[in-house]
């Protein structure tokens, strides 16, 4: 798709519009229909069945292929969830975990100046750097290495680009429902130390400003793991009634007897800890807790 029917016709989330430099940021959507839950209603496993569903006693599995695709020319974007154009009744969220999209951005390229309320986004820089600027007066470079949190809360304005003129940019941005509305709009970015997750997993963000990593507002844990072939580790989750969304960064993986590998997930509930073994090396995975009622 042409940019300039891209910007006309596609919506990426409420009140979002992705924009290039070469068309400002001035354009808004037309009350493009948005595939959202109720706020009130996002609590829980909101996958609805149907006769071709992989939805297990207490688990389900997305292949890597099976995640909504759009090509825009400057922008190639996976969407694990229903996002934009992309539905899928069954992949609207997973408990809290609204949006988790795998972007890759090409050079100077990316989304003009939006609107965002009342969500919890984190965006993961994997190659590259992204360039923020927002109506609370940050201007900041991420890169890869570095995780970044903002809490839109009662409203705030952002744009994002590829910080490299000469190199794409491939990231993960994820959404988390709030356990509190109408908070004051807040931004952090961190610096991962890559040395603490090898072979084990990284607390990279929590529900407590004084614990590891970034905050939000939500009863959710992000934890990274960097690991050599046949390493096996178990995952407790920090809150018992919580659910965990398993995404392959690289590599393959063993989680639960199921094999994943490269961009696959795995969610799974009412169980307190999950086993994970690295099949490969260098195989690198984020783990996502997340509130489910």
């Amino acid at each position: 798709m042409k940019r300039k029917d891209f910007l006309k016709n596609t919506l990426l989330g409420s009140s979002i519009l992705a924009v290039s430099k070469t068309f400002g940021n001035q354009i808004h959507h037309q009350n493009d229909e948005i595939f959202e839950p109720n706020p009130k209603q996002i609590q829980g496993f909101n996958h609805i069945q149907n006769t071709n569903s992989k939805i297990m006693d207490n688990m389900i599995i997305h292949r890597a292929d099976s995640r909504g695709s759009a090509n825009h020319g400057w922008l190639n974007a996976k969407h694990s969830f229903s996002f934009a154009n992309y539905y899928n009744p069954e992949r609207m969220n997973f408990g809290a975990l609204r949006v988790l999209n795998d972007d890759q951005i090409a050079e100077g390229m990316g989304f003009g100046t939006h609107p965002h309320d009342n969500m919890e986004i984190i965006t993961i820089p994997l190659h590259g750097a992204i360039e923020h600027k927002d109506s609370m007066g940050n201007s900041s470079v991420i890169r890869a290495g570095e995780i970044q949190v903002m809490s839109a809360g009662t409203g705030i304005q952002h744009s994002e680009f590829n910080h490299h003129k000469d190199q794409s940019l491939q990231l993960l941005q994820i959404w988390i429902f709030p356990n509190k509305q109408n908070v004051t709009p807040r931004y952090d970015q961190l610096a991962l130390d890559s040395a603490s997750k090898q072979n084990q997993f990284s607390q990279i963000l929590s529900p407590d400003p004084k614990d590891d990593g970034v905050w939000i507002h939500q009863n959710a844990w992000f934890h990274i793991g960097q690991f050599d072939k046949d390493k096996t580790t178990n995952y407790q989750l920090k809150d018992k009634s919580n659910g965990i969304y398993a995404f392959v960064i690289n590599g393959k993986f063993l989680i639960e007897n199921q094999d994943l590998s490269t961009r696959d997930a795995i969610g799974i509930w009412n169980q307190d800890q999950i086993s994970v073994e690295s099949a490969s090396d260098n195989a690198e995975i984020l783990i996502i807790e997340v509130p489910m009622t």
